[in-house]
């Protein structure tokens, strides 16, 4: 039996996300001395245990997979907004951002929460079981977005540089919301018995278990201090970028290892989600926070970068280099061959952390 759900809020989870808020007001777009950064990161902390929480209440209310697509979709809009913020503020600087911050998304969702996933749940269980189908079909429209979006333009021959040209983007853009739209269709109507948890006879479980659910007033809290939550994650997690930068100058790391630790930032709260509904024999859930976060990433931010860049100077950069290419392929591969059998050993798990660790320490240095 599934331990009894708390539908009350608790005081922290109000008033930490409400602080942090605050906080982000008053320190949006100054220079912050030392103490000022630690309080900063110690509520952009908070802001993500609050998200999670909220978001666990909110898939409590709607069930699954719905409450899965809650948390991706919410983080995904407010990264995009935050990437589309920087590339209108940042000059040349950024030509690139918008793709070192969606493979980055890519590497951490696919290799970093799902590699995690599977090796709490193959601990726990000794073997992690989920549904083959869904998370197949999940991970065929991840691979096909992120090799249309950032590996095409590099090999495209119109452009000098790994640019689209204007069509070319604006197909990217209307195949990426397609893929995405018809994912999400299938997710929740048609096959949304592929993306709830199995047992290890291939049966489809009680995703509530036997707790009572939120009543819909503080679902609806919840949900609005989700996004709170999510808003001063990203927002603070800005704030914090100069200190940031400053310390990967200071260790000669390449300026754009920046963006793959707020990118870190901004998923730790799907990634402690995620490992929560896998100690709870939810690996399933899991998975369907992994490749829906990436694909949401891709299938959301591509559309709006290709909208936005009617306004931004400068070439937009796209596509991937060598090592990068590299790197993506080796996880599409692993992946087919982890999804495929609907069961994973910590093996499996342990082989998505190391490539995750390949694509940090590439990154840091290339």
């Amino acid at each position: 039996m599934a331990a009894p759900f708390r539908s009350r809020l608790t005081d922290w989870t109000v008033f930490v996300p409400l602080l942090a808020i605050l906080v982000l007001i008053l320190t949006w777009g100054r220079d912050l001395s030392g103490p000022v950064v630690v309080v900063v990161a110690l509520l952009l902390a908070g802001a993500v245990l609050a998200a999670v929480h909220h978001a666990e209440v909110v898939a409590h209310k709607v069930g699954e997979p719905y409450g899965s697509l809650v948390l991706a979709v919410a983080v995904t809009v407010i990264e995009v907004a935050l990437i589309v913020t920087l590339m209108i503020s940042g000059g040349e600087k950024t030509q690139s951002l918008a793709r070192d911050t969606v493979f980055a998304a890519v590497m951490i969702t696919c290799n970093g929460i799902l590699g995690l996933s599977l090796l709490i749940g193959a601990l726990r269980r000794r073997v992690a079981v989920f549904n083959s189908e869904g998370t197949g079909g999940a991970l065929a429209t991840v691979t096909t977005l992120a090799a249309l979006s950032l590996v095409v333009p590099t090999f495209t021959t119109s452009r000098p540089g790994p640019q689209f040209t204007p069509a070319q983007l604006a197909f990217a853009a209307v195949v990426s919301l397609a893929l995405y739209g018809l994912f999400v269709m299938l997710q929740t109507g048609r096959h949304r018995d592929y993306f709830l948890p199995v047992d290890n006879q291939g049966r489809v479980l009680d995703t509530e278990g036997h707790a009572e659910p939120p009543s819909g007033r503080a679902a609806l809290l919840s949900l609005g201090l989700l996004l709170v939550a999510l808003v001063a994650v990203v927002g603070d997690a800005k704030s914090v970028s100069p200190a940031i930068e400053s310390a990967v100058a200071v260790a000669n790391l390449p300026p754009s290892f920046v963006g793959v630790v707020i990118a870190l930032l901004v998923l730790l709260p799907e990634t402690l989600a995620a490992a929560r509904a896998a100690r709870r024999d939810r690996v399933q859930i899991s998975l369907n926070l992994a490749l829906g976060s990436a694909m949401a990433s891709i299938g959301l931010t591509i559309p709006a970068i290709a909208l936005a860049s009617i306004w931004l100077e400068g070439p937009l950069l796209l596509g991937l280099g060598g090592t990068q290419v590299t790197l993506l392929a080796l996880t599409v591969v692993t992946s087919v061959l982890t999804v495929v059998p609907g069961r994973a050993t910590v093996l499996q798990g342990g082989v998505h952390l190391v490539l995750l660790a390949a694509f940090v320490f590439l990154a840091a240095s290339p």
